[in-house]
């Protein structure tokens, strides 16, 4: 044993786990408690007040039960919603995950930029409030996918996604002459952390080259920031995933990797 940091990574299911990959890379020696609240997904069903009204006291016994020295909620659609209510409840640090809207809109070269995200994450306030802030003349397209965190879900459990319906939750994300390099789409946010389970997938269906933007390498710098150096032994600790509805999450050997290579309990 060692006196191991523990980070605990909260998402509404399975998306959150390319979250989790980037932060146990950034710090190997946590230990790490992944909880999937499946009980309630998809969060994007559910109008914002019963999401609230489900993740502040979730979340209360979440920390209660591990005493996380910091929480990643690794979730576009509960991060603008539920941090700042989580921020005034809770002493613990939390880092959220919101559309990568300013650095999509820094480096795009045509000025035009597409959001994929949830239809609940596309119509938040807070992100219309970043196109307003961070946008720098960007032309800026908000596509509210109906289903493709559930088709994320069914890839990594190995069940089939056909590209016809990976095709359609895309193509409104494309905007503009194909013929045109110069004035179409050429940067897409994936606003749910759930999208780059299907990255390597969406690059092939994509009608023409795009930047895809994460925002998972980001937010594992801001944990290690937050959380500071580390003093002591880096051996590696242990690893927890929980689903909120009890159930056994049987995934081991598709878990391993997102884990940084540990067993998962």
């Amino acid at each position: 044993m060692t006196n191991s940091e523990t980070i605990l990574v909260f998402d509404s299911g399975l998306g959150g786990l390319t979250v989790l990959r980037e932060v146990v890379a950034a710090r190997p020696g946590a230990h790490y408690v992944y909880v999937a609240d499946d009980a309630f997904f998809p969060y994007g069903h559910h109008d914002e007040a019963e999401i609230i009204a489900r993740v502040v006291p979730l979340m209360g016994e979440l920390i209660g039960t591990h005493d996380p020295d910091l929480v990643v909620i690794a979730c576009n659609t509960a991060s603008t919603l539920v941090l700042s209510h989580l921020r005034a409840a809770y002493s613990v640090p939390f880092v959220g995950t919101v559309p990568a809207i300013k650095p999509a809109c820094a480096q795009s070269r045509t000025r035009r930029v597409s959001v994929l995200g949830t239809k609940g994450t596309v119509k938040r306030e807070y992100t219309k409030a970043l196109i307003r802030d961070f946008a720098q003349g960007c032309e800026v397209t908000l596509v509210g996918s109906p289903e493709l965190a559930s088709l994320a879900e069914a890839e990594l459990r190995g069940l089939p996604v056909s590209d016809e319906a990976l095709a359609a939750e895309l193509a409104p994300c494309f905007v503009g002459d194909p013929a045109d390099a110069t004035s179409r789409t050429d940067t897409v946010v994936l606003a749910c952390t759930h999208y780059p389970l299907l990255l390597d997938r969406l690059r092939r269906l994509a009608p023409w080259p795009v930047d895809w933007i994460d925002p998972a390498p980001a937010i594992a710098r801001r944990v290690s920031d937050l959380l500071g150096p580390r003093i002591g032994a880096l051996a590696q600790s242990g690893a927890e995933m929980i689903f909120t509805s009890n159930r056994a999450h049987g995934l081991s050997a598709m878990l391993t990797p997102f884990f940084g290579g540990r067993a998962v309990a």
